[in-house]
This record gives C-alpha cells, structure tokens and sequence, in this order.
C-alpha cells in the first residue's frame, strides 16, 4: 500500500514541477508575446511548447532553445507576428518553420504537418490541423510530448512516461522512421546515451547497422550539427564506454579516431573540459601523426576561424614534443604569432593528453588568460625616421629580425639590442 501511494505522491510531485516550470518558461522568457500573438488571431489558432524544452524540463536540464507547434500554416504565422510587431525570418519556411526574434530570444515556430512523401534526407509536407497526426511524424515519444502556456501536457504517445522511465522509444516501426530520415540514427546515439536505463535493443541496432549506409545521402551540414550535439562531455564520456554505441558513431564518423580518449577522463581532466568547446573536444578526437585532420576539414565545412584554429593545434603536434617545448618563452612566440586562444589551445591539449599532472601547464595557461597579446613597441616609421632606412625589403628585414628578438627577450629590447641589429 505504501510503494503504491509513494507512486502516487511522486507522479503528482512531478506533474506538479513540470507545470510550474513551463508557466514559469512563458513567464521568464518573451515566449508569452507568441502565445498572445498565435492564440488570439482566430477563434480556432493554438500555439504549445513541443519537443526538446519539455524534455529538458521533465529531466530538470537547461532549457536553452524554446521549440513551438501551432495549427496555423507558415502563412499565417507570419500574419499573427506582424499583427503583434514581432520580428521573423523565413529561412525554413519550405519546411513549415518560422523563426520569431524577441529581446534576443529566439523561438521556433512550426506548423502541425503530415508526410506526404520522404526521401532518407527531407519529406515532402502537407500541412495539418490534426495535433496527434503531427505528433506520429516525429521520430521518438519523447520528442512528442507538447504542452501549452499553463503546463497542461498533450502526450499521445506516453513520450513522458518513457523518459522518465529511460526508455528511447521509436514511434512506430523502427526501420520506415529510420529511412525517411537517415539522420535519426544520429539523434538516437544522442537520446540513448543521455536517457537511456537499458542496454541497446539488438533488433533496433541490427535495423541501424543494415540502413547506416543512407548517412551518405545527408548533407555535411546536417550531420556535423548533430555531432556538435554530441560531443559535450558527459555524453562523449558515456558513449565511449559503450562498445555498440562507439562502433556506429565511428563508422558515421571515422575521422573519430581518439574518441576512445573520453572513456579514460579523471575528475581533474573532467573539469577542464567542461569549460571547453566544440572544436576544442573535435581537436582531441581527430589530430593524430597523420593526415587525418587535414582529411575532416576537407570533408567537413566549418567556418576560417575554426579551420585555422584546428589546424595551429594540428601543426603544433607535427612537431617532436621535447623538454622547451612548452617553457614560457616558447609558449609567448605561438601567444604572440596566433593569439591567445591558440597557447590556450595547445597547453590544453597536451593537460588533456598527458598521463600525469600537469601543474605547470595549468599555471601557464591561468597566466596567458590574463595577459593582452602585446603590441611590438618599434615600428616601420621609426627606423625609418631615426636610422634613415629608405621603404623595401631592408627595412622589413630589419623589423622581423627585431620583432624576433623582441619576442625571445619576453616581449622586452633596448635601444642597444636595436642599434646592433641596424648595424649588422
């Protein structure tokens, strides 16, 4: 009698939090002005939270993107916004989505559809009035779980009850939600490894294993989003312990080839990364002796800022590792040269990578993160002004050589030091 009325307590205890914290979602972001906007333009419009902001309040994370479903087709949607002055972009209006800009926030607002016809990659819609018949195209339960402002849950598919039982359940046959969209077999490495109470289900891997190969049908772009997606640390961590989820991200991801680094983390290591980005935990799992970042970043299309600061670390570890290494002055040629974010970088790596404590690096890395890269004191006009240096190669020569030496001597020279490099 006493564990069926705990069961009671817990699921209205429960309830009771979910429906607090979405009222307090409408009440703390602009997401109101949405429902205002959506909810009065007919008699029938109607607007819910749908997708990944339920999931994460049930499983009391961080809601950091606010999803929306409405009845109203992208048309008047649009027609709602305008009418309550809210800022929009159309970017994935072919897909029925419209995003809304308020005071920073941005929501994403999709209406209620139906496959008509799908592809592996993209599915051809009709757009519906029907909340359960949207909510049968989605790919797991608990991803259909949809509420209004007040918390009042519409869950046609249990998607609560698997979630909080650890339970990533298909919605529908496994294999047809698989081919009409090849990049689920991603999302479901991604909610098996943070939901899951149970070890994989053999017929859903042998189904995974038999359609991996439509991967190749999706765009760069989709799947390296999904991996940013991935590779936070806790789910790298978990996944690199699991032999079968290790074995498909790697034959997705080949390029992956120290991933197994993550199943080895001590706590120290753990809390360093947790301050860490994508591209930094890209750098531990794709840099090795040979080519094979080279190979990613021709594969994969990431921004020049990015590129560049894989491939500094990259170049960095080409190089025989030795006892100067990563002394200061060595350490101020790359802080100076590639900037802060690159020394950060590469003593990061080597802390993350060494089998031992690396206090030095630690303390090294703390000192360039509060150090402004610093601007070389002698310039062009003033050897040309006081040593009569006429424009041209010479005069460059003479400020790399001074520049050099400037940086050796820890960002320090004397118009000694100067007056001898004019000279020689």
């Amino acid at each position: 009698m006493k564990s069926f009325l705990d069961t009671i307590f817990f699921r209205s205890n429960n309830l009771d939090y979910l429906s607090q914290n979405i009222k307090d979602l409408t009440k703390n972001t602009p997401a109101n002005k949405i429902f205002y906007a959506i909810n009065s333009h007919s008699s029938e419009s109607e607007v819910r939270y749908v997708g990944g902001c339920i999931r994460k309040i049930i499983k009391k994370e961080k809601v950091d993107d606010i999803d929306l479903a409405t009845n109203l087709n992208p048309h008047e949607v649009c027609e709602a916004l305008n009418k309550n002055n809210i800022n929009y972009f159309e970017t994935g209006i072919e897909h029925g989505t419209v995003t809304a800009l308020i005071d920073g926030y941005k929501f994403e607002i999709t209406s209620l559809r139906k496959d008509i016809s799908t592809d592996g990659r993209h599915a051809k819609v009709q757009y519906s009035k029907d909340w359960k018949e949207d909510a049968s195209r989605r790919d797991f339960t608990m991803n259909s779980i949809y509420s209004d402002l007040e918390g009042n849950l519409f869950d046609p598919f249990d998607g609560k009850k698997d979630l909080e039982n650890g339970l990533v359940s298909f919605i529908g046959n496994s294999d047809i939600r698989i081919k009409e969209d090849y990049l689920r077999i991603l999302r479901y490495l991604r909610f098996f490894t943070n939901y899951s109470k149970y070890p994989h289900n053999p017929e859903l891997i042998r189904k995974i294993k038999i359609n991996i190969g439509g991967i190749s049908k999706l765009s760069k772009e989709r799947l390296l989003d999904e991996l940013k997606k991935i590779t936070q640390v806790e789910t790298l961590e978990r996944l690199a312990k699991n032999s079968i989820s290790l074995e498909i991200i790697q034959s997705i991801f080949p390029e992956l080839k120290n991933i197994n680094i993550f199943s080895k983390l001590n706590s120290e290591k753990k809390s360093i990364l947790k301050n860490l980005d994508f591209i930094f935990l890209l750098s531990l799992m794709i840099i090795d002796e040979g080519d094979n970042t080279e190979y990613f970043l021709y594969k994969f299309n990431i921004s020049k800022k990015d590129h560049k600061r894989l491939k500094i670390i990259d170049n960095f570890y080409k190089e025989k590792i030795h006892s100067q290494t990563f002394s200061e002055n060595n350490m101020n040629r790359i802080f100076y040269f590639d900037g802060k974010q690159a020394v950060i970088d590469i003593l990061n790596f080597q802390i993350i990578k060494s089998k031992k404590s690396e206090k030095s690096l630690i303390e090294l890395i703390n000192h360039y993160s509060n150090k402004l890269v610093p601007k070389m004191p002698v310039g062009a006009d003033f050897l040309m002004e006081k040593f009569n240096i006429p424009e041209g190669k010479q005069l460059g020569a003479k400020l790399k050589i001074i520049e050099e030496e400037w940086v050796k001597n820890n960002f320090e020279i004397s118009d000694k030091q100067i007056n001898n490099i004019i000279d020689n």
